[in-house]
């Protein structure tokens, strides 16, 4: 039989991923990674994204493995190449998101001579990658088959199971690359036996927790300490687990300090306990001293406010953070362990513990405080923020959750954005999933992902990102123009860093205007024509609804810009938040 061993070799990695269940590629073009490509593009059991900048393609299968909940296979050829996906492996690393990084590379023997378009790439991404893997060139042998068969299948264990995130896995090649171009004779019995070695991939299940010292002692404090906050950072949570987290906040009474992240400020989830408004209330020492706990138990990552986040480093009592891989998301290191467990298992085994031994519940009226003030702060947010004249970055949030279908899905930018997002959004029974990229909290690759989240979801897909971000990430509006994937973008143009505004440095005005605030004249409707996008600059809020509306209809992609200014919009927070603290 007459192959072409880079083309066999890349055949059969390919055809492994399917039987493990990968579905979906991002390709950028190149000449090294030509027997990759061609394997994938000729399988049709893999869906295929083709991106020309493969910083676009990282942050694009970010969006995609969010949605999907699976591992994405990123491919791209040798040399600088690489290098521009390593923004959003930083980004999947931190957040635990499942990539299968595919680089192509010069054979090892070209490194270190000058060779065109190499690098060394060997474990390139070593401070940020769940798993390296540098293979060898093709070799058509039934043990070297085996043992690419036995990579794939730790490379997706890996990413989506034992060591959720990002897996690397590095392709030497020689030359040639083209299934046509014949370069061995091989036994078709080969094949066959290759087609019975079996994978040994298993899905995984955490089961619930073993009892041991440190799960014995938070049920212990459970029992007897009064105040008990339960924290729920920015995290992909599922119905089972806002279902389970409010059950034990409504059998112990318990208050939630709820990141618009965390998902549990939207839907049908029991919210009586959750709180929304800790960020304004911890502004106030006075009311910091009424919110202090006994006891802290953290679900997810690190949450969006700064205030709660000073907060819990002046906080010397007891705090557990409870997440799948036992990651520590603690700046101040004052906690006294992470308990690795699927955080529903845990809940599951906590509120068995409760229901078989009611007579211990403690009473509580501490939280019944928390949610009087939550709501008197809700009502003046209402006044001050709803209320507020056109146009205001803070106002933006609440008139788009009021008017944007049930089961959406929102892409919150960083900077300003997601801060707004957390400080004023209220809740909802809509079903509204709240994505972001706070894993590394970069500008970078924003539209990219939410490109990636509509391109399955299947749901209205938004975007809200300052006007530094969509210029940072605009060659990922080519994604609309070639894949007509339906998105539509709330643009808050401030015209530059509208953020540090909030920062001391502010004062200091020349400073602050050429090297931080650094504003630009970018004409946004000329730059989303250039793509075939639909652009309008809205005036009013009745406006903006309207337009946001009509774009939902739009099958493509819908940029809505709003002119702000940054010193006005930092005003009127300032505003609210000294009203807080003089009215409570």
């Amino acid at each position: 039989m007459k192959v072409n061993r880079n083309i066999l070799w890349t055949s059969i990695f390919v055809d492994e991923l399917v039987k493990l269940g990968i579905q979906h590629v991002c390709i950028s073009p190149g000449s090294r990674n030509t027997p990759l490509t061609y394997s994938f593009a000729i399988n049709k059991n893999i869906k295929t994204y083709v991106h020309i900048d493969e910083r676009v393609s990282g942050f694009f299968a970010i969006g995609l493995a969010r949605t999907i909940m699976k591992p994405v296979v990123v491919v791209c050829t040798s040399g600088t190449a690489t290098a521009e996906l390593y923004p959003a492996i930083i980004e999947a690393f931190q957040q635990r998101i499942p990539l299968i990084i595919c680089t192509a590379d010069r054979p090892g023997k070209l490194r270190f001579l000058g060779a065109n378009q190499t690098i060394n790439q060997q474990n390139l991404y070593k401070n940020h990658i769940r798993q390296y893997f540098d293979l060898d060139l093709p070799e058509l042998s039934f043990e070297k088959f085996s043992l690419l068969k036995k990579i794939t299948n730790d490379a997706v264990k890996i990413s989506s199971i034992t060591d959720k995130g990002p897996v690397h896995i590095n392709f030497p090649f020689e030359k040639p690359f083209e299934p046509d171009s014949i370069t061995d004779n091989i036994n078709p019995k080969l094949l066959v036996q290759l087609e019975n070695v079996e994978t040994t991939f298993v899905n995984h299940a955490t089961g619930l927790m073993k009892r041991n010292s440190q799960i014995t002692q938070i049920l212990k404090l459970l029992r007897t300490k009064k105040k008990v906050l339960l924290i729920v950072g920015p995290e992909r949570n599922d119905n089972q687990f806002a279902a389970q987290i409010s059950t034990l906040s409504s059998l112990m009474n318990y208050p939630i300090f709820a990141d618009v992240a965390s998902n549990l400020r939207f839907g049908l989830v029991d919210k009586e306990n959750i709180i929304i408004n800790y960020d304004a209330m911890l502004r106030s020492r006075e009311i910091s001293k009424i919110v202090k706990p006994d006891f802290i138990l953290q679900f997810g990552r690190i949450l969006t406010s700064k205030s709660l986040e000073d907060f819990l480093a002046n906080q010397n009592v007891p705090r557990y953070m409870i997440n799948e891989y036992g990651d520590w998301f603690d700046p101040a290191n004052k906690s006294i362990a992470s308990i690795k467990i699927n955080p529903v298992d845990f809940c599951t085994e906590i509120l068995r513990s409760f229901k078989n031994n009611s007579d211990s519940i403690p009473e509580n009226k501490w939280t019944e405080k928390l949610r009087l003030l939550d709501k008197s702060i809700e009502e003046l947010k209402t006044k001050i923020i709803s209320n507020s004249k056109f146009p205001n970055e803070s106002g933006i949030i609440e008139k788009l959750l009021s008017i944007i279908p049930n089961g959406s899905n929102i892409m919150v930018g960083n900077s300003m954005p997601i801060r707004d997002f957390d400080y004023f959004s209220g809740k909802s029974e809509k079903d509204i999933t709240i994505f972001n990229n706070r894993g590394a909290s970069g500008i970078d690759g924003i539209i990219s992902t939410a490109f990636g989240i509509a391109a399955e979801s299947r749901k209205p897909t938004f975007l809200v990102i300052g006007d530094l971000s969509f210029y940072y990430d605009l060659n990922s509006l080519i994604i609309a123009k070639q894949l007509k994937i339906p998105l539509v973008i709330i643009l808050i143009n401030n015209i530059g860093g509208g953020i540090f505004e909030v920062l001391p440095i502010a004062k200091y005005s020349d400073v602050f205007a050429n090297f931080f605030k650094v504003s630009h004249q970018l004409n946004f409707k000329k730059l989303v024509n250039g793509f075939d996008g639909f652009y309008k600059k809205v005036n009013s809020w009745d406006d903006f609804s309207s337009t946001v509306l009509k774009s939902i209809k739009w099958k493509n992609l819908s940029v809505i810009e709003i002119k702000t200014d940054a010193k006005q919009s930092l005003a009127l927070r300032k505003k609210f938040w000294e009203t807080v603290k003089s009215v409570l």
